[in-house]
C-alpha cells in the first residue's frame, strides 16, 4: 500500500512541478553563494593589496566590510529560501499530500 502512495505522489503533476521549481531555485541560490564565498576567498588570496588597503584614514581595511557582506548575504539568501519554502513549496506539498491521501481513502 505504501508503494501505491509513493507512485501516486510521484505521478502527481504538482509533485513534478514542485521538484523542478525547488531544484532550479536551489541551484540559483547555491551558485550565488559560491560566487560570493569563492569571490571573497579569491580576493583574499590574490588581491592582498585591495583587501589590506585601509578605508580612509582609519585602521579598518576593505576585508572587514567584504567579510560582513558575505555573512549578511548568507543570512539574506537563507531568509529568501525559507520564505519561499514556507509559502509556495508548503502549499504545493499540502496539495500533493491531500490528493494522495484522498485517493488512498477512496481505494480503501
Amino acid at each position: 500500500m505504501e508503494q501505491d502512495v509513493v507512485q501516486r505522489v510521484k505521478s502527481d503533476p504538482d509533485y513534478r512541478k514542485l521538484v523542478a521549481k525547488r531544484s532550479r531555485f536551489g541551484w540559483i541560490l547555491t551558485w550565488s553563494m559560491m560566487v560570493v564565498y569563492y569571490g571573497f576567498t579569491l580576493l583574499c588570496a590574490f588581491d592582498k593589496e585591495l583587501m589590506g588597503a585601509r578605508i580612509g584614514s582609519g585602521v579598518m581595511t576593505w576585508a572587514i566590510p567584504a567579510g560582513i557582506f558575505v555573512i549578511l548575504f548568507t543570512i539574506v539568501v537563507t531568509a529568501i529560501y525559507v520564505r519561499r519554502a514556507n509559502s509556495e513549496y508548503d502549499e504545493l506539498t499540502e496539495a500533493i499530500k491531500a490528493r494522495a491521501l484522498a485517493k488512498t481513502k477512496v481505494a480503501a
